[in-house]
């Protein structure tokens, strides 16, 4: 080490210049500071800086040492480049700062040297400071470190700070999303317990614009532990107040449709709408609900024991009695589709006599019209 150094030392000496560049805009000493930070040599990166060369060259991509150090948390260097005129303020081409690469990459000892070199930067205390740069929260969130949190929101970071409170290039290209959702969705069980602490709205939602890059259109921060099959975070968000129908397709369904038998009664006790529809997939009589769990008794029997309509399932046109089972004031009524329609399709017909079977509990008298009876006569439930 001390030979490699020496020769930095010597090439200095004998007039090398510190400022030609590569095809990416590299100076040799700037990719010797990058190794040196990347390889913790803190004697090699010393030497270099003070015969002249500068943190603040940029590469290509405009990341500096500073960038560098505050991604593999080398907290030394970071003292060192800040010694020696480097700025916290800084950024990347996608307008990346160091602090909220080290707050992504969960270094909370460079975190803090950063807040610090931003408050005196600014001449504001380090909770100003904190303050300026809320994306650092939704970062740290992100990484999973529950330290990092702490620290932010012990500094005085506003969880409630929207995203699009920023103005940088990445900001823009990633606000709508909160800190709440990042830690949902990382399933980062202490960073969201924090958040909830310090008083983060739970039921904040993704902006549309981040909302329709999910297939099913996602919102809220349940939405994602309920996909994530996470009852920990399901029940850390229901508790706290978290709205179970936020999504355009309810978290119920996700969680019916996925045989999550735990969130399922989880959002069932929180007064979830187990008689919702959602019609996008398809307009039915009967509630959406159902036509997730054909194949899972056990789930059937959980929607119905808790107070799912089962008598929609035996309304349908096929014969008179639809004038006393359907609502004539809704003219569309008679266009959804009825329980005996969407159960006769080839790839469901065959579940058709176990499941009216297990709905006929929890009916009184019930006609059944000639098509439903067609397709029961198939079966071994009905000799």
């Amino acid at each position: 080490m001390a030979g490699l150094v020496d020769n930095v030392k010597m090439i200095l000496e004998h007039g090398a210049s510190p400022h030609n560049t590569n095809s990416k805009k590299e100076s040799p000493l700037l990719q010797v500071i990058v190794k040196a930070v990347r390889f913790g040599l803190y004697e090699m990166a010393s030497a270099l800086i003070t015969r002249g060369a500068c943190v603040e060259q940029v590469c290509l991509k405009q990341s500096t040492a500073l960038h560098e150090a505050a991604k593999l948390g080398y907290s030394h260097i970071m003292e060192l480049l800040f010694e020696h005129g480097g700025q916290v303020s800084e950024i990347d081409q996608d307008g990346v700062t160091p602090m909220a690469i080290a707050a992504e990459h969960a270094h909370s000892e460079v975190l803090e040297i950063l807040i610090y070199s931003v408050g005196v930067e600014s001449g504001a205390g380090n909770k100003s400071a904190c303050y300026r740069v809320p994306r650092m929260l939704y970062d740290a969130a992100q990484s999973g470190n529950p330290d990092c949190i702490d620290f932010l929101l012990r500094h005085g970071a506003s969880p409630n700070v929207t995203e699009n409170f920023y103005s940088d290039r990445r900001a823009i290209r990633l606000s709508g999303q909160s800190s709440i959702h990042s830690a949902a969705d990382g399933v980062h069980v202490q960073c969201l317990e924090i958040l909830v602490e310090k008083g983060f709205d739970v039921n904040s939602l993704l902006d549309f614009h981040i909302a329709e890059d999910y297939r099913d259109m996602r919102k809220s921060a349940l939405y994602f532990t309920v996909s994530n099959g996470d009852v920990t975070c399901t029940e850390i968000l229901l508790n706290t107040g978290d709205k179970t129908d936020l999504a355009a397709l309810f978290c119920l369904l996700v969680a019916v449709r996925d045989g999550q038998y735990e969130i399922v009664k989880l959002l069932l006790a929180r007064q979830a709408d187990i008689i919702c529809y959602f019609a996008v997939v398809g307009d039915t009589v009967f509630p959406t609900a159902l036509q997730y769990c054909l194949r899972d008794e056990m789930m059937m029997r959980l929607l119905l024991n808790n107070g799912y309509d089962a008598d929609k399932c035996f309304c349908c046109t096929h014969d008179s009695t639809w004038d006393d089972l359907s609502d004539q004031t809704d003219s569309n009524y008679q266009e959804k589709v009825s329980f005996c329609n969407f159960i006769r399709v080839s790839w469901l017909v065959h579940l058709a006599g176990r499941a009216v079977w297990i709905l006929l509990d929890y009916v009184s008298h019930v006609p059944l019209c000639p098509k439903l009876r067609q397709i029961l006569d198939k079966h071994k439930e009905w000799p």
